[in-house]
């Protein structure tokens, strides 16, 4: 189980070392990394603000994926595939909220033009990192 633990965290640390260039505006728009939607593709400054977005999601599901790996190996668990299920689904849950999320900010709280300063409930998350 150890093995798991490991490349579970790997996998969770894989992930926020992605997420930190979106995160830090640091990926120009391209067709290779990034929230590469329509939408993002055509304004630069749209793809700068939902990838920052988007990278903070991703960075959650990274931590949250390292957590669920350390927590689930501290529980009297025997079987190394219930380990692996349980880890698992925590990624693919926090992953999925991610996206939706995501989606949710682009279509749905990012201007359609002009000033890519968020609206809503999320106005104030930007400024947080």
């Amino acid at each position: 189980m150890i093995c798991l633990l490991m490349l579970y965290i790997a996998a969770g640390l894989l992930l926020i070392g992605l997420a930190l260039p979106l995160v830090f505006r640091k990926i120009p728009p391209n067709h290779w990394y990034g929230f590469r939607v329509k939408r993002t593709l055509e304004d630069r400054e749209v793809w700068f603000a939902a990838n920052a977005f988007a990278g903070r999601r991703l960075a959650w599901t990274g931590l949250a994926t390292v957590a669920a790996a350390v927590a689930f190996h501290l529980l009297p668990i025997n079987k190394a595939e219930t380990y692996a299920v349980a880890v698992a689904a925590v990624m693919l849950f926090s992953l999925t909220v991610a996206v939706v999320q995501s989606f949710r900010y682009l279509y749905g709280e990012l201007p359609e033009s002009g000033d890519p300063s968020p609206t809503g409930e999320h106005a104030n998350e930007i400024e947080k990192l």
